[in-house]
This record gives structure tokens, C-alpha cells and sequence, in this order.
């Protein structure tokens, strides 16, 4: 019995982990080098802020506001940036109706890193196919993980090192 369920585990979690594979090879590779004067946006607070790692691990996470998966996962992310001071997290609102959805979605979480509003073009260079996308960047703007669904706060911790 104790055997059984054990494999049954095993071909889940196999299954699971050859389909969010699957569903990554979509994105940007690892190795890929960011090119930030290409990605600059405007925050929920009216600044400019360019899409990079300014010289240090940053998290960039793709999100939309009616997002389910974005709903439960969001909060990992804050906590990874509440508890990291050497993590930089940037999340980037797509696919919204307007900026007061993002604002709610914002105020509901408590999110204090910044809040990019995305558009169609940064949608398209970062491939985002799916919510929540995310990839981390090391301080020399260059992809070392990325993800695509769920990820855990100690997923998004052990990715970004």
C-alpha cells in the first residue's frame, strides 16, 4: 500500500515537473541578456522604472490583476522582498483594464516593491505566455531562472540563488 502511493507520488510529480518544463521552453532561455534602455515603464506611483538589475538580483514577475494563480502567489513575492535586501523585485501589471484594477489588486496584497504598468510590447519581448511569469536576473542583467505558475516562497528564495 505504502509503496504504491509512494510511486503514485513519484509519476505525479514527474508528470508535473515535464509539463512546467514543457510550458517554460516558451520563454526567454537562461543565459538570455537583458537589454534595459528597451524596457522602461511607468510605476502606479507616475515614476519611470526600467525593467533591469541595476547591480543587483532582481526579481521581475509578470502578473494580471484577475489572475487566480497571481492572487495566492503574490504574497510569497513580498515576503521574499521584505526578507531579502539583496533580492530587488519589480512586478509588472499586464493585460488589465485600467490602472485603478492594478491599484486594488495592489492595496489587497499590501505590495511595496514597485509596480510596473506593462503594455503589449514588453508582453512580447519578455514572452510572457501565461500568469504569473517571472525571471530572475543576476546584476549583470542576464537570466539565471525563470518560472512560469505558482511558485512558493521558498521556490522563488532557491531560484534567485
Amino acid at each position: 500500500m505504502l509503496r504504491s502511493l509512494l510511486i503514485q507520488i513519484s509519476v505525479f510529480l514527474l508528470i508535473f515537473n515535464a509539463i512546467a518544463m514543457l510550458r517554460e521552453t516558451s520563454m526567454l532561455s537562461t543565459s538570455a541578456n537583458i537589454v534595459p534602455a528597451n524596457h522602461q515603464l511607468k510605476t502606479l506611483m507616475n515614476n519611470d522604472i526600467t525593467l533591469e538589475a541595476g547591480g543587483k538580483k532582481t526579481i521581475i514577475y509578470f502578473f494580471a490583476p484577475w489572475c487566480q494563480v497571481c492572487n495566492f502567489s503574490i504574497d510569497n513575492l513580498q515576503n521574499i522582498y521584505l526578507k531579502n535586501a539583496d533580492i530587488n523585485v519589480i512586478a509588472v501589471a499586464l493585460d488589465f483594464v485600467d490602472v485603478e484594477e492594478v491599484k486594488k489588486f495592489t492595496n489587497n496584497h499590501q505590495l511595496t516593491f514597485p509596480i510596473a504598468l506593462g503594455n503589449e510590447s514588453v508582453k512580447a519581448d519578455f514572452q510572457v505566455i501565461g500568469y504569473p511569469s517571472y525571471y530572475v536576473l543576476n546584476e549583470e542583467n542576464t537570466i539565471i531562472a525563470r518560472s512560469l505558475g505558482y511558485s512558493s516562497e521558498i521556490g522563488l528564495y532557491l531560484r534567485s540563488f
